[in-house]
């Protein structure tokens, strides 16, 4: 080859080089805006049918909301948390991490309160107690995050005095029951699980004759780490409920979450599965969220979502007398 020819190949090869780089930035770029300016603003509701009510009970609409990470001007995103009151569920079900700014208090309660006719239940999540801080995303594939060095404290306290105010039920490391219809339903609840603050305390006990009724268990974390999601399994839950994990946040289309953010494998990052322990299946619900963080303000191929599931009876048997 000729010193000619090959100064060509040389200025072809580095045109080549530079057009794919070009599209790759630009490809990044416009997948960077998608996903910051239109794709975590595509609010929608995932609809799930769960048959795990007692037999010949009348089915049950629960709402599950999680991960709202709410800042203070999100106007897009209260109009949709106020519609969602038009699908008049029998139970709201809030997975924690409400908060995302010092000031987000009064806003949300505002977006909420058409929610807040209904009963409802919550656990607390990592950003109702600490503001988010700014942090180097790719630490997330070495592992779930950890709480940075004197976080700032958010204003936690009056938004659950606000929840308790309305009659929604703190489960906070905490069993309670109510009655929807005429089923009985147990909740065992406990504090984040990723600030290892969980403290498993069953289901409620109820009466000698509890056990004749139509009754429901309903797990309740944020943060669906394995031991917590064993332990739901291991007391009699029929259901578990959890948030956290924003379905991977940013994804890869066809395949599905990167991270979880805690030791959940990837692929329960969100939506229906079983989960299994010593012999035992529970259906978990994992949202997806409807927020995410104020310093990483993208989602792709995650829209954010509520879910409203549906429970149905279990089969035909006989109530036991």
């Amino acid at each position: 080859m000729t010193a000619e020819a090959t100064r060509s190949a040389l200025r072809s090869a580095t045109r080549t080089a530079a057009w794919t780089a070009g599209s790759l930035l630009g490809a990044g770029a416009a997948a960077f805006a998608y996903g910051s300016l239109i794709e975590r603003n595509l609010f929608g509701v995932r609809s799930e049918t769960v048959a795990v009510l007692p037999p010949e009970a009348a089915p049950l609409r629960v709402l599950h909301l999680s991960d709202i990470h709410f800042v203070p001007g999100q106007a897009a995103k209260v109009r949709w948390l106020h519609s969602l009151a038009d699908l008049e569920p029998d139970l709201v079900v809030n997975t924690g991490d409400n908060l995302s700014h010092l000031e987000a208090v009064p806003p949300l309660l505002e977006a909420l309160e058409p929610l807040m006719r209904f009963p409802g239940v919550f656990v607390p999540g990592s950003n109702d107690y600490y503001a988010p801080m700014l942090k180097n995303p790719f630490t997330y594939f070495t592992g779930p995050s950890k709480v940075q060095r004197q976080p700032k404290d958010l204003p936690w306290e009056d938004l659950f005095l606000a929840f308790g105010r309305a009659g929604w039920l703190d489960l906070t490391n905490r069993s309670l029951s109510m009655v929807l219809g005429k089923t009985r339903v147990d909740f065992s609840g406990v504090d984040d699980p990723h600030l290892s603050r969980d403290r498993h305390v069953g289901f409620p006990a109820g009466s000698s004759t509890s056990g004749r009724s139509r009754h429901l268990r309903v797990g309740v974390a944020h943060a669906p780490y394995q031991r917590v999601l064993d332990r739901f399994t291991d007391d009699g839950a029929d259901l578990i409920l959890a948030g956290h994990t924003h379905g991977g946040q940013v994804c890869i289309p066809g395949y599905g979450a990167l991270v979880s953010n805690c030791d959940l494998p990837t692929w329960r990052a969100s939506g229906l599965t079983m989960w299994e322990h010593r012999g035992r299946e529970v259906p978990l619900n994992v949202s997806a969220g409807i927020g995410t963080s104020r310093f990483a303000p993208v989602r792709f191929a995650c829209r954010p979502e509520a879910v409203l599931l549906t429970l149905e009876p279990r089969g035909n048997e006989p109530d036991p007398v």
